[in-house]
């Protein structure tokens, strides 16, 4: 009996499911191919934030910082040379995104293979869906550091009125003080160019207390050879800072998947066997999880 030829609709559903399988098999291909070409290549290229202390900068023509060094870990774990990518930070964070991790820079330079101290956010994962957010290996946030002999103790912004404070211009920190107390702080509030000015006011006495982030000023405290006796750093409320602070980790293009299971099993080495901890107080940070 001769075979009966397939109606439309059953060869639409065969080209359908070719269709699907060959973008499968192109998907896998590119994925394993990305890592493939890293590996022949030799190098890992990291890419980390210019002027970004404590995670990454230059000291006497040398990178240096907690990133820095992270990535001179992960390429020794996946058994590669280290090109780092410095870079400066755009508008936002997807715009980092776009320039250091899928598609690259209209100035010619990226995107590297991987991208540190990436937000690790559900609702930004989900608007920046061209890349993979991943390995989360620290938690930042904003604290309010007070100067103990001034302010013995601080609960809420409003213990701050009629004291002079400070913060960087155009930070987080800086929007919560002068909107704290209801905008009663507004006039005592002093702007700095820098987290590192802001604290040396803070320890040269003129200000009573500065909104910075934990990493800055523990990194102040060991580079000025200084103790915390004399300070605190308080977690204060406010609307405009994140509760818990933020979790910060990695970023690769969305469809490396082999690379991003690369790098998460080279993170969790280097969490295991405590290398990644050694790094944090090597900078004086509490290394605090994700």
């Amino acid at each position: 009996m001769p075979s009966r030829r397939a109606g439309p609709a059953a060869r639409r559903r065969r080209v359908v499911a070719l269709l699907l399988l060959s973008a499968g098999l192109a998907w896998s291909a590119g994925a394993w191919a990305d890592l493939a070409r890293i590996r022949e290549s030799g190098r890992l290229k990291v890419a980390v934030y210019k002027a970004f202390a404590p995670f990454s900068d230059v000291v006497d023509g040398k990178p240096t910082g907690v990133d820095v060094a992270i990535a001179e870990a992960l390429s020794r774990q996946l058994n590669l040379s280290l090109t780092l990518l410095p870079f400066d930070a755009d508008e936002n964070m997807a715009d980092d995104l776009r320039n250091m991790v899928w598609r690259g820079h209209y100035l010619g330079y990226g995107p590297a293979d991987v991208m540190l101290h990436v937000p690790v956010d559900r609702a930004f994962m989900r608007e920046n869906d061209k890349a993979t957010i991943f390995a989360p290996y620290y938690r930042e946030q904003f604290v309010l550091v007070h100067d103990t002999a001034r302010l013995p103790q601080i609960r809420d912004l409003a213990d701050l009125a009629g004291l002079p404070v400070g913060a960087e211009a155009g930070s987080a920190g800086a929007n919560a003080l002068l909107a704290g107390a209801g905008g009663t702080l507004r006039d005592k509030v002093r702007i700095y160019p820098s987290p590192r000015d802001t604290l040396r006011a803070l320890f040269a006495g003129e200000i009573a207390a500065a909104m910075v982030t934990r990493s800055q000023y523990e990194s102040a405290l060991k580079a000025d050879g200084r103790t915390a006796s004399q300070y605190a750093a308080a977690e204060v409320s406010s609307p405009l800072l994140p509760p818990r602070g933020w979790a910060v980790g990695m970023a690769v293009k969305a469809d490396n998947a082999e690379l991003a299971d690369a790098v998460q099993r080279a993170v969790d080495t280097l969490r295991g066997n405590g290398e990644l901890q050694k790094i944090f107080t090597a900078a004086g940070l509490t290394p605090v999880a994700p």
